[in-house]
């Protein structure tokens, strides 16, 4: 069970508005932050009769590794050329959305690690400009140098249509307390166990990262 610290219940507040508008949103935060349990949360609470969540927990390879990826996702055959990917992949995207009636959502662990083209590739999978409403969602998530990359001239066609945007920090000193008797207590115990100077020592060595 998910400790709702004041930074994550934010981040799942502004990632449910991102699903609701179905475009791209970016999560970053530092190792620790809790980037990665959010994104599954958010994922395990969408009902699969309405969401079809493709989950890529790591790409650093290049753009052909990334597609497989998703195709793998989207239970694709393995195409030989990036432009045949592509098309497969918008196609089968347009498929769920029309067909089944199913919101694709595809969020991207790590992206920090991504390369350039990469990025731009992501964009232009989620530009459907001949269309009244977007079909695919798009979350980017990485550590804090992800928003350093994405402010990048290079990135600046994707950075304009990033609509949502979170940044989580560590869990405030009362907050850490809080999560200890949190975690404590999933497991059975409901004493006490660390004094104030223990805590205030936890949160120093971790900066609320726990």
């Amino acid at each position: 069970e998910l400790y709702p610290s004041t930074t994550i219940t934010e981040a799942q507040a502004r990632l449910e508005h991102l699903l609701e508008l179905r475009a791209i949103g970016l999560v970053t935060g530092e190792a620790g932050s809790g980037k990665t349990t959010v994104c599954r949360k958010l994922s395990a609470s969408l009902h699969p009769g309405l969401y079809r969540v493709f989950y890529i927990p790591l790409s650093t390879g290049n753009i052909m590794d990334m597609y497989k990826s998703i195709g793998w996702e989207l239970g694709l055959p393995t195409e030989r050329n990036r432009a045949a990917a592509f098309r497969a992949i918008r196609t089968e995207i347009t498929r769920l959305t029309l067909e089944t009636g199913q919101r694709p959502v595809l969020i991207i662990d790590e992206a920090h690690h991504l390369r350039n083209e990469i990025l731009e590739d992501l964009r232009l999978l989620t530009n459907y400009r001949m269309d009244s409403e977007n079909r695919l969602c798009l979350l980017l998530v990485g550590l804090t140098e992800l928003r350093r990359r994405l402010a990048m001239a290079v990135h600046e066609s994707l950075t304009q249509r990033i609509v949502v945007r979170y940044h989580l920090t560590g869990l405030t000193r009362e907050e850490v307390s809080e999560y200890l008797t949190h975690r404590l207590r999933l497991v059975g115990c409901e004493l006490p166990l660390f004094e104030p100077p223990a805590i205030e020592a936890i949160f120093q060595d971790t900066q609320g990262r726990v």
